[in-house]
């Protein structure tokens, strides 16, 4: 990770780090990590986060096997940028999936993949709302097809387009949770999407007061820098539903495969049950903002 000045990795990493717990052993108990979503019970809000391109940018098969990495630890299972064939074969795994879609111009292209993530049993769609730019600012292109900024009106009727929850992926601001909210989504994703604009918000930074500003029932989800157990407890405890892991999750792949995947996120989850043991976090409905202190304000 480059460590240049702006880097939002490194500014989120830094942020992360920097807060920290207290400890209450008094009426603790061995907590669950059971987590409910869109009408379903899951074993934990550890998930993974949507890659893009694995076979591409790794080798052939890489996808599959984050997949089958995701079933083995009984995770949800977040997928980025893939082809029809890649999305089922994930879903066959038995993982529960997510697929998170580019704001595609050819609107056309974003309801075709809605339909077969319906017909594949998917979880949920998402909308990759901060994907439309290149670096220069001009519309991006990614494989040849173009990308263009979603309005309100135009990402309402995508949720209205479909019985599966529809995501908002790449919110840091108060301004674009309430418009997604506002247009119907079922939930939202607060990423910088890896650094994709230097100087970004950390993500942990943003959540509380994005919190405080939709409804309740909206699951937020944290990626960027979550990388370990007390990562997730600290996002977890600020007020988000779950949280996804993405870049170590590469490396566990070139490693060892699903066994990789599998390992590397069971310990994500051992080490966020032990620091809700630590802080008298019996349950995830019992998660406690005041946990968690920014020494600059303590």
């Amino acid at each position: 990770m480059a460590d240049s000045v702006g880097n939002s990795n490194s500014i989120t990493r830094k942020y992360l780090d920097s807060l920290l717990i207290e400890t209450r052993y008094i009426n603790a108990a061995c907590p669950s990590l059971e987590m409910k979503l869109y009408g379903k019970t899951f074993s934990s809000p550890v998930m993974t986060a949507a890659l893009s391109h694995l076979d591409h940018f790794m080798f052939e098969g890489a996808t599959k096997r984050y997949a089958e990495g995701a079933a083995k630890a009984d995770v949800i299972l977040w997928i980025g940028m893939a082809d029809e064939k890649e999305i089922e074969l994930c879903a066959e795994t038995g993982a529960p999936v997510i697929e998170i879609i580019k704001p595609y111009k050819d609107r056309e292209l974003i309801y075709r993949k809605i339909r077969h993530a319906e017909e594949t049993g998917l979880l949920a769609v998402g909308i990759d709302i901060d994907h439309p730019f290149a670096n220069d600012g001009s519309p991006d292109d990614v494989d040849g097809f173009e990308m263009s900024p979603m309005g309100r009106e135009e990402l309402r009727q995508i949720c209205s387009s479909t019985r599966l929850p529809v995501i908002a992926k790449g919110v840091l601001s108060v301004y674009d949770a309430q418009e997604a909210v506002k247009a119907g989504v079922k939930g939202i994703v607060l990423s910088h999407h890896n650094n994709r604009i230097e100087y970004a918000v950390p993500p942990l930074m943003a959540l509380p007061k994005i919190k405080h500003h939709i409804p309740k029932d909206i699951p937020i989800f944290v990626d960027c820098e979550i990388r370990t157990g007390m990562d997730a407890f600290k996002a977890l405890a600020l007020g988000a539903t779950a949280v996804c892991i993405g870049r170590p999750l590469m490396t566990a792949i070139k490693k060892s495969g699903e066994e990789g995947v599998c390992e590397y996120l069971t310990q994500v989850k051992n080490e966020l049950r032990k620091a809700m043991a630590y802080t008298g976090c019996r349950d995830l409905n019992h998660m406690d903002p005041s946990i968690v202190h920014d020494p600059r304000t303590y």
